[in-house]
């Protein structure tokens, strides 16, 4: 049996394994925002941003089917191993965070580590490649949580683009808590195509 984890949102933590269906909807500018959609087409999540000046501030808010603030996740600056963390609900002045994610190594963008305060020893380790939509997130002990992948259409047995990918959760493991390391692997992987693998604080354009 899986350790408990941490958790954002009871409500998202399931007995039995759950694969949601993540939407990038790109419409205009990168990270737009996304929709998530459970196995019977039910948003789930999503997250809305309107133009670029959401990206300057950094800051990103996971919301549930009703427009409910969930999570944030802010980039930390300055932060050479583009570190971000995550806020239960909207964030305020003054808050702790739940969680930290960063590169495990500043040259190599294989491995990132999520480390959860409040609670000693849980940590995750996030592998693979997410540009590709293909990552495995896996906690101390080694065991694999969720799983992102490329979607495959049913019916034709094409992959899909990377705009709509899958996201795979083990029981017990939080969607909210994985949406968001979700949401943070985007980020850093938009910035990876600006600034190759090591990451400096980026120059904002004008």
């Amino acid at each position: 049996m899986m350790k408990d984890g941490l958790v954002v949102e009871a409500g998202f933590v399931h007995k039995e394994e759950t694969h949601l269906t993540v939407l990038k909807t790109s419409l205009f500018f990168a990270h737009d925002g996304f929709t998530v959609y459970d196995c019977k087409g039910e948003l789930v999540f999503r997250v809305d941003s309107y133009g670029p000046d959401d990206r300057d501030r950094g800051e990103i808010v996971l919301m549930d089917a009703n427009g409910r603030c969930l999570l944030t996740v802010r980039r930390k600056r300055p932060s050479l191993h583009n570190r971000w963390e995550g806020f239960l609900g909207e964030r305020i002045e003054g808050q702790k965070p739940i969680f930290s994610v960063r590169r495990s190594s500043i040259l190599g963008r294989s491995s990132m580590s999520v480390e959860v305060f409040e609670n000693p020893g849980e940590e995750y380790q996030i592998e693979g490649n997410f540009g590709q939509r293909c990552c495995t997130i896996f906690n101390a002990d080694k065991e694999l949580v969720a799983e992102i992948r490329r979607k495959v259409d049913a019916s034709t047995n094409v992959v899909l683009g990377k705009d709509v990918f899958s996201l795979s959760l083990k029981p017990g493991f939080d969607g909210a808590f994985a949406m968001g390391l979700v949401l943070v692997l985007d980020q850093i992987d938009g910035d990876d195509y600006v600034h190759e693998s090591v990451q400096v604080e980026p120059i904002t354009e004008d």
